[in-house]
C-alpha cells in the first residue's frame, strides 16, 4: 500500500509539472495576451504632448488619435482597460515598432515611402495638411499673405523647412514647441503659426486659447495619418475595417468635433474622411 501511495504521488507531481510547462493558468508574456481583468491586451503608441490629438492628462489620455485607437482596439476585441498607452515621440516611432515595444502607433504618423521601408501602415484614418493658425481678427488667408510677416514654427520641423524653401519673404521665428509659438502669438510678437491643420486646431481648442485663434483652412501640403505597425503584423486588414466602420457610423466625425471644439476649425472635406489604402 505504501508503494502504491508513493507511485500515485509521483504521477500527480509529473502531471503538475507538465501543466506548468505548458503554461496552464499563467499569463503569456507575448503582446496581445491577457491584460488586466483577462482578455486580449494592446500596447499603443501615442503622443503625450499634443492637445486634441494625443495628450497625457495625469494618466488619463485624450485626443482624436486616442479616440481612434480606442475604437480600433475595441473592434479588435480589446477593451479600454486592457490598452497600455506608451509615449511615442516622433523621433522614436520606428524604434518602438522595430524593438517590439508597442503593437501599433496612432501619433500623427504620416505615411511615406521612406517609412514603409522599415514599418507597415494601416489607414490612413485622417488626411492633414500644413496650414496656418492666426488671431481671430487676422486678415491672413494663406501663405501668400505672409510676406514680411512673422511666422512661427518648431525648430527642425518639416513645416519650418517648407516655409524657408517656398516663402523666403516670410520672417520665420523658430521655437522649441508649438505651445511656445501660440504664446508668442497671443502676446502679439508673431502673426501666425504653421504646422498640420489638426494639430493647430488642437492647440486652439485648449481652454486658455478658446475663441482667440482660428485655423485659416487653406492647406498647402497633404499628410496621410496612418497606423504604424511592425512589418510582420497581420492586423492591417482588421484595422482598416475598424477605421471604415468608425467613419460609417459617425463616430469618426464626432471624435474630430469633440477634440477641436472652440478652435473654429473644419477638416478638409475634399480629403476627408479618407478611404484606407490596401494593405501591402
Amino acid at each position: 500500500m505504501q508503494k502504491t501511495r508513493y507511485a500515485a504521488a509521483a504521477v500527480a507531481a509529473v502531471a503538475a509539472l507538465t501543466l506548468s510547462a505548458c503554461g496552464g493558468g499563467g499569463d503569456s508574456a507575448e503582446s496581445g495576451s491577457g491584460g488586466e481583468g483577462g482578455g486580449e491586451s494592446l500596447r499603443i503608441g501615442i503622443k503625450f504632448d499634443q492637445p486634441g490629438l494625443g495628450y497625457d492628462e495625469g494618466g488619463s489620455y485624450s485626443g482624436f488619435d486616442v479616440d481612434v485607437a480606442k475604437y480600433v482596439a475595441n473592434e479588435l476585441g480589446v477593451t479600454e482597460d486592457n490598452i497600455e498607452f506608451v509615449e511615442a515621440p516622433s523621433a522614436n516611432r520606428e524604434n518602438l515598432l522595430s524593438n517590439n515595444q508597442v503593437d501599433m502607433i496612432f501619433a500623427t504618423y504620416s505615411i511615406t515611402d521612406t517609412r514603409k521601408e522599415t514599418v507597415a501602415f494601416a489607414g490612413p484614418y485622417f488626411v492633414a495638411g500644413q496650414d496656418l493658425l492666426v488671431p481671430t481678427d487676422s486678415d491672413i488667408t494663406g501663405p501668400e499673405d505672409l510676406e514680411g510677416k512673422n511666422l512661427c514654427s518648431v525648430t527642425g520641423s518639416t513645416s519650418a523647412q517648407k516655409i524657408k524653401d517656398q516663402y523666403p519673404g516670410v520672417q520665420l521665428v523658430e521655437q522649441p514647441g508649438y505651445a511656445e509659438c501660440v504664446t508668442a502669438m497671443g502676446g502679439g510678437q508673431i502673426d501666425a503659426v504653421t504646422t498640420d491643420d489638426i494639430i493647430l486646431a488642437g492647440l486652439a481648442s485648449q481652454e486658455a486659447n478658446a475663441g482667440k485663434f482660428k485655423v485659416v483652412g487653406n492647406t498647402f501640403s497633404e499628410e496621410k495619418y496612418g497606423v504604424g505597425l511592425p512589418q510582420d503584423s497581420d492586423r492591417c486588414e482588421d484595422i482598416n475595417a475598424a477605421i471604415t466602420k468608425m467613419i460609417d457610423d459617425g463616430a469618426w466625425e464626432e471624435a474630430i468635433t469633440r477634440n477641436t471644439e472652440g478652435a473654429d476649425y473644419s477638416f478638409n472635406k475634399d480629403l476627408n474622411p479618407p478611404t484606407p489604402e490596401p494593405c501591402a
